[in-house]
């Protein structure tokens, strides 16, 4: 198989990780006789350092030819942390998505035995957790009109949602269910929101499309409280955009460390994949970030490529780097190993040049040799 791959590393610890994910991709490239042909290209702080743009017209080109977009992570904290600016990174990435008719955001959240020390919640709680996030990624108040007053006194976002919005991402989401466990949960705020109420409503009438799926409704403040008292109650949450940005991020913390969780964004015709994470700017250039969450972003490139037994291999060698300690320092501070290592680890698995039974205690720190 061939496919062209756009690039974007963006800002902070994005290059590292991404650099990693492209490591593992050329390994599977190698084992399966494929051909990923790259183009690197800018977007976020970078981008607005070397060009004065956060999205050049040269990425959204190349992202429209491009059979998926790899991208890294946007935000540098000279931009978080100055309000008043106008140029942003994170404009880029609301342009690129709504550019590229990116509404589906699409982000699983499983958990690691080995890692259940680490999360929040009890080990009891953690077990079986297995759901996926699909959150409405081109509407709503994210992209509503925006109004402050000449005082700047008063502000408003309009929060605005048509039927066809929701109905694209709704059918996607029950055909998940459909290959899953077959439940459905619609998080809303329909005994407040008019938007909630049209969310409701057209779900309602989608799902007799779905027999097969059983379908419930949960308000947004509740379902933040059941994601953390019973998450393995959920299959597949189907939301708006900016209820499904707060509750993929507190989902997230259930793996026990940000680096973990990938996701993708889809299109009708364009794909984009990326770890849920941000671009971690503390640790640029200190080799220290986790790159899982990005080489499981791969994971699901390829899945959508069809290529599920590439896919099912890069979990593999992912689950095998963590089940056997071999971290990056959020996960274990004491005992970690570099990001670069971590990739090589899990590229190396898939060449079959570690063997699944090795003795860990044979590998030396920051190195991948079998000794």
């Amino acid at each position: 198989m061939n496919k062209n791959i756009t690039v974007i590393s963006g800002d902070g610890v994005g290059p590292e990780v991404t650099n990693e994910t492209l490591k593992v991709l050329g390994a599977i490239a190698l084992k399966f006789n494929h051909h990923f042909n790259y183009t690197q290209c800018l977007m976020g702080g970078i981008a607005i350092e070397k060009t004065g743009d956060p999205l050049p017209h040269e990425t959204i080109d190349s992202c429209l030819k491009s059979d998926a977009v790899l991208l890294g992570a946007i935000g540098l904290p000279k931009y978080d942390n100055d309000p008043s600016l106008k140029v942003r990174p994170e404009q880029g990435l609301l342009r690129l998505r709504k550019g590229l008719q990116l509404f589906a955001n699409i982000r699983p959240v499983t958990t690691y035995k080995s890692l259940h020390h680490l999360s929040p919640l009890k080990a009891k709680n953690l077990a079986d957790v297995d759901f996926v996030i699909y959150r409405e990624l081109t509407g709503g108040i994210y992209f509503g009109k925006k109004e402050l007053n000449e005082e700047g006194t008063e502000a408003s976002d309009l929060c605005i949602y048509n039927k066809d919005e929701i109905s694209r991402i709704t059918h996607l989401a029950f055909k998940a269910a459909q290959k899953r466990k077959k439940r459905l949960t619609l998080v809303d705020k329909a005994n407040v929101l008019e938007t909630s109420r049209l969310w409701r409503k057209n779900v309602q009438e989608i799902s007799t499309t779905y027999p097969d799926v059983k379908v419930d409704y949960m308000f947004v403040d509740n379902a933040s409280m059941q994601i953390i008292v019973n998450p393995k109650q959920f299959d597949v949450i189907l939301t708006e955009n900016m209820f499904g940005d707060i509750l993929s991020d507190e989902a997230s913390v259930l793996s026990g460390s940000l680096g973990l969780l990938p996701s993708s964004s889809i299109g009708e015709v364009n794909a984009l994949f990326e770890p849920i994470h941000g671009s971690y700017p503390q640790a640029a250039g200190k080799d220290i970030a986790n790159p899982v969450g990005s080489i499981l972003s791969g994971a699901l490139m390829m899945e959508h490529f069809g290529l599920h037994e590439e896919a099912k291999m890069i979990r593999d060698a992912v689950d095998w780097t963590l089940s056997n300690g071999f971290v990056t320092q959020d996960i274990d501070p004491v005992n970690s190993y570099f990001t670069s290592t971590i990739g090589e680890l899990v590229s190396n698995y898939i060449s079959n040049d570690i063997p699944q039974n090795s003795n860990i205690s044979n590998m030396a720190l920051g190195q991948t040799t079998i000794i």
